[in-house]
């Protein structure tokens, strides 16, 4: 049976509730209303309110009670209804979550996740990819799927997971994804890369649902005789360096994709990383496409000027082929 992205992560946490006591969820809306977007829909009938907790409208005060749980040995979930609002329990993740291990010794196993991303028409407080701001805090991890079968496993494996984890999942692909699920139990691990498609000309390196548009661009430069490997990083921190460098050094071309802004995105390190480490492989510059450097459009013409498409890869692609 085809599983959607996000029934993928309802099957996630039911799973790990269920197998592990200490796993909880917290967050606003999680339990009678099942989540804004239904990501929780059914938890509360089956584990009870001490299980699934209907939360004040405090990101600050969620994170910092499932931090607080988690150093008394629970493993909380804590569910921000929009990513966008993760920034208001920054201090909480990076100062205290992030630290905890390096500080006391003690492990900080929460999950902070929620829906991220454009395409929605969310405007510029509903739209937010967060990677970024949080690649600098040594101490979280970052994962950020772009398949069911990939929601699924690296939510799993955030939960298992001693440190804590930011776990990002793409409200456009909620109900858009579908795939078939192993019935039985997996974990995708987290710091590992997926070659989503083989190719020799130039590489996409790409995460969430950036794969989509990376895998248009790929067929659309295939009717050139391009072939086109793309690489779903899928964990952003730790991420898969030695993926990254030997698609680089195979392809001898790169291109960076990312939906969030491109002034200091993600895409900056990998970039960097490229050019420190595979520099001699590459028969033409690193080129990253990200959005534009402005708040994500509540318009839906100006929001699709605004991110990346993949008319946008595909110019990009050609000029590094020509080079």
């Amino acid at each position: 049976m085809e599983t959607t992205y996000l029934d993928a992560i309802t099957q996630a946490m039911a799973e790990e509730m269920a197998r592990d006591e200490r796993v909880f969820l917290m967050g606003e809306d999680v339990g009678a209303y099942g989540g804004a977007f239904k990501t929780s829909a059914g938890l509360i009938e089956r584990f009870g309110p001490e299980r699934v907790i209907d939360t004040p409208i405090s990101e600050t005060a969620i994170v910092g009670a499932a931090s607080g749980a988690a150093l008394m040995g629970m493993r909380p979930i804590a569910e921000m209804q929009f990513i966008d609002f993760i920034t208001c329990a920054y201090d909480i993740l990076v100062n205290f979550a992030a630290t905890s291990r390096y500080r006391v010794g003690t492990a900080c196993p929460i999950v902070v996740r929620g829906p991220a991303g454009g395409g929605v028409h969310g405007g510029p407080f509903h739209s937010l990819n967060p990677e970024a701001m949080f690649m600098n805090r040594p101490g979280l991890k970052i994962v950020y799927p772009g398949t069911a079968y990939d929601a699924k496993g690296l939510l799993k494996a955030a939960i298992r997971d001693d440190d804590p984890v930011l776990y990002i999942e793409h409200k456009f692909l909620y109900r858009r994804i579908k795939e078939n699920l192993p019935a039985d139990d997996f974990v995708v691990p987290i710091g590992k890369a997926n070659v989503r498609r083989k190719g020799k000309d130039l590489s996409i390196i790409t995460w969430g649902a950036m794969l989509y548009v990376a895998d248009e661009a790929a067929d659309e430069l295939a009717k050139d005789g391009a072939s086109i490997e793309i690489v779903d990083l899928r964990s952003i921190i730790p991420f898969d360096e030695e993926a990254i460098l030997e698609s680089a050094a195979k392809t001898n071309r790169v291109i960076v994709l990312h939906e969030a802004p491109l002034t200091g995105g993600a895409g900056a390190e990998f970039a960097a990383r490229i050019a420190e480490k595979a520099f001699d492989y590459l028969d033409a510059p690193v080129k990253r496409i990200g959005a534009l450097d402005v708040p994500t459009p509540y318009s839906p013409p100006l929001e699709a000027f605004a991110l990346p498409n993949k008319d946008k890869v595909v110019k990009a692609a050609r000029e590094l082929l020509a080079y």
